[in-house]
């Protein structure tokens, strides 16, 4: 059959354009190249390795069917491409950080640190601009004001010692402050902020004695708290419990004007069916993964959203126009660097939601808080661009009485450091990145697997600029002192190698069609018809703030643009009030509708 739309990847932007597409009856097909986890409970754990396991974990970058190989992409660097297929993609592993990107990422923008950020690749409109669409995806999922706990207190003490003020609105002023994270996790309520355990064989943590967040410190397994909870009302808000739930039940919670969403899963979108030359998208072709048969359907808008690295490689595989050699450069992330410090006293590290605190520095970046539990740890102290931690140094500027060890914490410092994770505290680095075509997504000259030539994703070393580089050193050095400040009496610097998780730009909107690919409602500037709508679209690295949020505000923004050209419709996002997605009527509906 034809469909109005079709939406190539359920992750974290995808389904936000199937929800409010049908929402407004059209006809909308979702296609997702990973599985459907309908229920949580019974398909996760809180076993680390089952989970998170690049080649075998439920998390990984490969088919439902655990036991064939995971698909792989060429990294020829030392890095680590953290990314997963499956219905809510990388949401799933999430921590549900929403905060808005920085006002001087935006075209027009006056501000007195405007010089400081990436005037090159500017969006192309306002910060104002968006502001509506974040307000809109922020009442949906809905976004609060995260739970906080032992290691937030010790790290907001540190950063008032330290200095700093508190920031108390949703944006990034003009300098440097601390504040709770704007963040997708439903508050602890109930028993969620009171139990710890079973009492008398009675599950006190389930639904309906609790609800919310448990702080069981699990997020990146994926989120099937509180046990029992029904579908839509699981406390991390990724697409999967939230923008699914509507796109599949549109038709009820609208009253009878929306159409549920047709989603396949195991569906790996092999090539974008085209007319006139090439010029005209008119459909999708997929493979099922479990059968291997192909399939096609047309649609009059396709929209892309199978991330950084994948919407490229489709691009490519499809032969579509690349005039200015864009398509697949640019990949920008946040330059990650991660710094531990030991406490003398309990932090709770592991416990609670995993990052509910931020310092932001406009113009530079952020420092985040994150809680993970023993085996993620583990794998922070060992993965890193340099040697043995107090063995080497890579003269990074890490100068005065902060002066500490940079590398992998191994050996006998390994096990003292992961005797007791809960005295310690973690602080991520996230820098304003510069784009740069250097870094990027081509097709690789390595086997190409069932679904094609495969995504060779490339960070050459030494090749970032000099101002990336400077925001990671000074950020460092910050989380160093902020947790000196705090009360830390140890602290190391990891050093990180490329980690592959917060990216975006490489099929960027941008001001000038001499380097981006789309314009600035996330449309190809040469293939009609054909739209982008994940964090490949972002036209920067959004000052260094996590990318969801906004990806899905731009989502919106596509969608509401998409009614309107191409079907007719009228703008409706400042003129209505969103449906949040924890309405009963969707919870009702989902429930029949998933058996």
């Amino acid at each position: 059959m034809a469909y109005d739309a079709i939406v190539v990847g359920a992750g974290g932007g995808g389904p936000v354009v199937a929800k409010e597409l049908a929402s407004k009856g059209l006809n909308v097909l979702l296609l997702e190249a990973g599985p459907f986890y309908n229920n949580p409970e019974a398909q996760w754990t809180h076993l680390e390795n089952d989970a998170n396991n690049p080649l075998t974990g439920y998390f990984r970058f490969g088919p439902e069917d655990r036991s064939q190989p995971a698909w792989y992409r060429e990294t020829p660097q030392n890095s680590f491409l953290w990314q997963l297929s499956g219905v809510g993609g990388t949401t799933l592993h999430y921590y549900g950080n929403c905060p808005r990107a920085a006002p001087g990422v935006f075209s027009g923008y006056g501000g007195a640190d405007a010089a400081k950020y990436d005037t090159a690749h500017l969006f192309p409109f306002t910060y104002a601009d968006l502001v509506p669409y974040y307000e809109w995806v922020e009442a949906t999922l809905p976004v609060e004001t995260a739970a906080m706990g032992v290691k937030e207190h010790t790290l907001f003490e540190g950063c008032i010692r330290f200095g700093l003020t508190q920031n108390t609105t949703k944006d990034i002023g003009t300098i440097p402050q601390f504040r709770p994270q704007e963040n997708a996790i439903l508050q602890p309520s109930g028993n969620a902020a009171l139990v710890t355990e079973t009492q008398g064989h009675v599950n006190q943590l389930a639904y309906p004695k609790a609800s919310g967040c448990t702080m069981c410190g699990y997020c990146f397994q994926g989120c099937k708290e509180s046990i029992g909870a029904p579908f839509n009302l699981k406390a991390k808000r990724s697409t999967l419990a939230s923008y699914i739930p509507m796109a599949l039940t549109a038709d009820t919670w609208t009253g009878g004007v929306g159409k549920a969403v047709t989603l396949v899963p195991n569906a790996f979108a092999t090539k974008i069916i085209t007319a006139n030359g090439g010029t005209q998208a008119q459909g999708v072709t997929w493979r099922d993964t479990n059968t291997g048969q192909t399939s096609s359907e047309t649609a009059k808008v396709v929209v892309l959203a199978g991330g950084c690295t994948e919407t490229p490689r489709l691009w490519l595989n499809s032969g579509l126009p690349n005039p200015n050699g864009w398509v697949g450069q640019g990949y920008t992330d946040h330059f990650f660097d991660f710094v531990v410090g030991v406490f003398p006293f309990k932090t709770n590290s592991s416990r609670g939601v995993g990052s509910s605190a931020r310092v932001d520095y406009p113009g530079v970046g952020g420092l985040e808080q994150v809680g993970i539990p023993p085996a993620l740890q583990a794998f922070t102290m060992l993965f890193s661009e340099s040697g043995i931690a107090g063995q080497y140094t890579n003269g990074g500027g890490m100068t005065g009485p902060w002066n500490g060890p940079t590398g992998r914490i191994t050996g006998p410092l390994f096990k003292r450091l992961m005797s007791n994770i809960d005295n310690l505290m973690n602080l991520l680095v996230l820098t304003d990145d510069d784009v740069q075509s250097v870094n990027n997504v081509t097709l690789s000259t390595l086997n190409a697997d069932d679904h094609g030539p495969v995504a060779k994703v490339s960070f050459p070393p030494g090749q970032r600029t000099a101002r990336t580089i400077a925001n990671r050193e000074y950020l460092a050095k910050q989380a160093t002192q902020i947790m000196f400040a705090s009360g830390a009496t140890e602290v190391y610097r990891l050093d990180w190698a490329p980690l592959i998780l917060h990216v975006q730009s490489t099929m960027r909107m941008g001001l000038s069609a001499a380097d981006s690919v789309l314009d600035a409602w996330g449309q190809s500037r040469w293939v009609k018809g054909l739209y982008v709508a994940d964090n490949s679209m972002l036209a920067n690295s959004l000052g260094g703030s996590n990318p969801t949020v906004t990806t899905q505000a731009l989502a919106t923004r596509t969608a509401e643009r998409i009614y309107t050209t191409v079907f007719g419709g009228e703008a409706y996002v400042q003129s209505t009030a969103p449906v949040v997605s924890t309405d009963d009527r969707i919870t009702n509906t989902i429930a029949s509708r998933l058996g």
